[in-house]
């Protein structure tokens, strides 16, 4: 059997913070933030309001607006690094939720989780081990944010999307690619305890922390090179493209990868201006977004692509 990716769905809170919020808290201004993030607003999560709730709006969206029926689903992966609690997963907390029968994991790849757990699905299913897969990429960063870092408290938003993956004659997923470079673990972490990566002391402060110069360098250098080769893998040129779909971490990453590539600015879809960077969400958010907006269509080939903390990354092309 063949893995086809069937329906999508997504949800973000209701709260509304634009960047005049942030005026109060640290010296910046909506026009830096914008100038150099392309962020208008983002969404934060209520206090009472957690990752398994907004993955589980995204799913049922996503059942509501494709007519899916749920309960066969037999694997759910979900992609977080903001969980409720470290155990147990939010993926098993959902298939309580849902009275699935049915395996659960969670994937800790940050920003790239999205794209490993439909990786992950195509060779679960592809191996006939399983035949319906819940994809979840959710964050509510906005727990976890150091809200006394200017440079970085600015970026991130709450957010959820969701995709069913299923066992079909023809698949519409096509060559994956993935990878980490641990060796920039130091780069964007998260950690609640004070330790070593690669030699360098790291604070235990239970926020993110991110080192934006050297993330963006590598994004655009490494993700350029990647889609070169995600293109050869799947026989494809950049013509052949109707969306690119990465990561929305910060606009002028995308415009830089864009301009290396040679793929046309307005083929790029981005959740960021709306939403600011919400990891592992950012994907499925910029997707259903195109698709509200009458832009994605039937038939269309999307280049998908994932790349953050790890550093990791993950991606394939999808004909919708």
């Amino acid at each position: 059997m063949q893995a086809r990716l069937t329906a999508i769905g997504t949800y973000v809170p209701d709260r509304v913070i634009d960047n005049h919020y942030f005026e109060s808290i640290v010296e910046t201004s909506d026009e830096w933030i914008q100038s150099r993030t392309g962020i208008r607003e983002r969404r934060f999560a209520k206090p009472t309001e957690y990752v398994s709730d907004l993955a589980e709006q995204a799913i049922r969206n996503m059942a509501s607006n494709y007519d899916k029926d749920l309960s066969d689903v037999d694997y759910v992966i979900v992609a977080t690094v903001s969980h409720d609690h470290i155990m147990p997963s939010i993926a098993a907390i959902l298939q309580h939720r849902f009275d699935l029968k049915a395996s659960a994991i969670d994937i800790s790849a940050a920003c790239a989780g999205f794209g490993y757990g439909i990786t992950l699905a195509k060779a679960l299913i592809e191996s006939g081990m399983h035949r319906k897969i819940l994809v979840i990429g959710a964050e509510t960063l906005s727990k976890i944010t150091d809200f006394n870092d200017r440079t970085s408290c600015v970026l991130f938003g709450d957010g959820a999307g969701a995709v069913l993956i299923e066992a079909a004659e023809s698949s519409n997923i096509g060559a994956c690619i993935s990878g980490a470079e641990g060796s920039h673990g130091q780069d964007l972490y998260l950690s609640t305890h004070s330790t070593m990566i690669n030699g360098e002391l790291i604070s235990a402060s239970g926020k993110i922390y991110q080192n934006g110069r050297k993330v963006f360098k590598w994004a655009v250098s490494r993700m350029s090179e990647q889609i070169a080769l995600l293109l050869e893998k799947n026989d494809m040129t950049i013509d052949d493209i109707d969306w690119f779909i990465p990561h929305s971490a910060n606009m002028r990453i995308i415009e830089a990868i864009c301009k290396t590539t040679g793929i046309p600015l307005e083929k790029a879809l981005e959740s960021i201006s709306v939403y600011g960077n919400t990891s592992s969400a950012s994907i499925p958010l910029a997707w259903d977004l195109g698709l509200q907006a009458g832009k994605v269509k039937k038939g269309d080939k999307l280049l998908v692509l994932g790349f953050g903390g790890g550093l990791a990354y993950a991606g394939t092309i999808i004909e919708w």
